[in-house]
């Protein structure tokens, strides 16, 4: 059935939440068992109350998410974790403590018996997070329970930087989106297992190993983001952040690609600086300045994602594949995932 998905503009939000308008109408729908497509500094989440079977069983059917993909769960206070972590390892606490608020979730032990089973995928851990956005932020103290949230996308396709991202996708699935601007990050959190030591990356994103290891040297075993029979975190075994259009990526852009008639449907998505190398015909894409803007390259990614599926112009893609180190490990497994792990390198196109 096809809901009525109501809009709510919380764009000039500034100070004081309570006071903003809808903000009481947003909270009930929460607190009965709702979902709600709330703006984080990563991507917008779909969040539901993470006590509620029911609701939490509704993010699954919106997105048409596995059943056993879990779920992470947002704060916006550590004390509201004693209901639900088994035991916070002093070397967390002090990761938490010099990243939260922020784009990294970390994966702990569970305390059975106030999170609903759904939450968690089936699995004895659950990965928390506490954003920094201030919509998000605001409304995570006003509700004060745990919201399970996912990007709010329909499963596989790429995540949802902008109020018109999650519209696409979701409007009649869910009972309300916020629109709150688009996301600074641009690529969703980092994920990080505690639940052995050395700690292991899940899935890669902003707050990078090196900076993890700044605070706790030599905590980050070698980290695999192959897939798994059981996934640990979003993104691990599914099919993820794939536009309809294919994607490959293009590896060693260094030299001019002939030109040729057969380029004009072809969207090229590479650094402007690289944008000579690229055959006349093409439609060019800015992914980023240079190849070194790894931060606007990660804030863009997923709007180009989007908006290479609207255009008719466009039926194959390439995009531009930077030299993986610890800031680019992120991009490149989104990219990588996109792309279904189709690479190309410029000679042999």
């Amino acid at each position: 059935m096809k809901l009525e998905t109501k809009i709510w503009d919380l764009r000039e939000y500034s100070k004081n939440i309570e006071e903003y308008p809808y903000i009481k109408e947003i909270k009930d729908v929460v607190l009965n068992g709702g979902l709600v497509a709330l703006p984080t500094e990563t991507v917008y989440g779909l969040g539901a109350d993470a006590t509620n079977q029911e609701a939490v069983s509704k993010i699954y059917q919106a997105k048409g998410r596995p059943s056993d993909n879990p779920l992470i769960v947002h704060i916006h206070d550590i004390s509201q974790m004693d209901r639900f972590i088994d035991k916070l390892d002093p070397k967390v606490r002090q990761l938490m403590d010099a990243f939260w608020p922020g784009p990294i979730s970390f994966i702990l032990p569970l305390k059975s018996g106030y999170l609903c089973e759904k939450v968690t995928g089936g699995l004895n851990s659950i990965a928390v997070r506490m954003p920094s956005h201030l919509i998000g932020r605001g409304l995570l103290q006003l509700i004060n329970k745990p919201i399970a949230a996912p990007s709010a996308n329909i499963s596989g396709r790429p995540s949802p930087t902008t109020f018109d991202h999650v519209f696409n996708d979701l409007n009649g699935r869910i009972d309300g989106i916020i629109n709150g601007d688009q996301s600074e990050e641009g690529l969703e959190s980092t994920v990080l297992d505690c639940t052995q030591y050395p700690f292991r990356i899940a899935r890669p994103g902003s707050v990078t190993q090196s900076m993890i290891e700044t605070i706790i040297p030599h905590s980050i075993a070698q980290s695999d983001f192959n897939e798994s029979a059981k996934p640990i975190a979003p993104g691990m075994k599914y099919k993820h952040y794939s536009p309809d259009t294919p994607i490959t990526i293009l590896e060693g852009l260094s030299q001019k690609i002939p030109d040729n008639d057969k380029w004009n449907q072809t969207a090229f998505v590479v650094p402007k600086s690289l944008s000579h190398y690229l055959p006349k015909e093409s439609i060019f894409i800015k992914l980023c300045e240079d190849k070194d803007d790894i931060k606007q390259a990660n804030h863009l990614i997923y709007s180009i994602l989007h908006d290479i599926d609207q255009r008719d112009d466009i039926v194959q893609a390439y995009i531009f594949g930077f030299e993986k180190n610890d800031n680019t490990e992120a991009i490149m497994n989104r990219m990588l995932k996109a792309a279904g792990n189709q690479i190309v390198n410029e000679v042999s196109l």
